[in-house]
């Protein structure tokens, strides 16, 4: 059964929130950066409304109709976040790490150092919630996008923090281009390259 998505209007943002933060609830990297074993649905919920809204502008903030499933892509030249941003969301992001935030901001220094200077669509965050999981929806949020760059002639990147989710990644033609081991015996992640085809 065809999974059907749409770009994410500005009434959908909290709709569209739910499954990242519902998928990301056991991500290795987000529960480092939290300080915890795990990480409730309703406390991360700000932070990713947050992340959706800093990105609508763009118009790559994806999800299906069911709201069980979404993307928060960036397009060529817009991957890095500006200070403003940052500093306006601020008190949003303190909610979720508390003096953690400080630190954490030097986990994104790391990852900007070596974010891809070729031109490319970033993926941000992708996730399905529980009950969606296996059923094509990650699929149809990274094909149309794939689709696209290979039309423009651009790459695609992203920052996987789960091994296990390495061959999903592989399907669409993203290859490992170095593995990062985070500061303060953090977790690793994955840096991922796609070539335009």
């Amino acid at each position: 059964m065809a999974v059907d998505i749409h770009v994410c209007a500005p009434d959908e943002v909290e709709a569209a929130a739910r499954p990242l933060a519902e998928a990301f609830a056991d991500d290795p990297l987000k529960l480092f950066l939290c300080g915890g074993t795990q990480l409730p649905v309703e406390r991360s919920m700000p932070f990713f409304r947050a992340f959706i809204e800093m990105h609508l502008q763009y118009g790559h903030v994806y999800t299906t109709t069911d709201h069980g499933a979404s993307a928060i892509w960036s397009p060529p030249g817009h991957w890095k976040i500006p200070v403003g941003q940052i500093v306006r969301r601020a008190p949003t992001f303190l909610k979720l790490y508390g003096m953690r935030f400080f630190g954490n901001l030097q986990v994104l220094t790391d990852l900007e150092k070596l974010h891809p200077t070729e031109p490319h669509y970033y993926l941000e965050f992708v996730g399905a919630s529980p009950t969606t999981q296996g059923r094509g929806h990650g699929t149809a949020l990274l094909e149309p996008v794939v689709a696209r760059a290979d039309a423009e002639g651009v790459g695609c990147y992203l920052e996987n923090s789960k091994e296990a989710n390495i061959a999903f990644y592989s399907r669409f033609g993203f290859e490992v281009r170095r593995t990062m081991q985070h500061r303060r015996n953090g977790p690793p992640q994955w840096l991922m390259w796609r070539d335009p085809r």
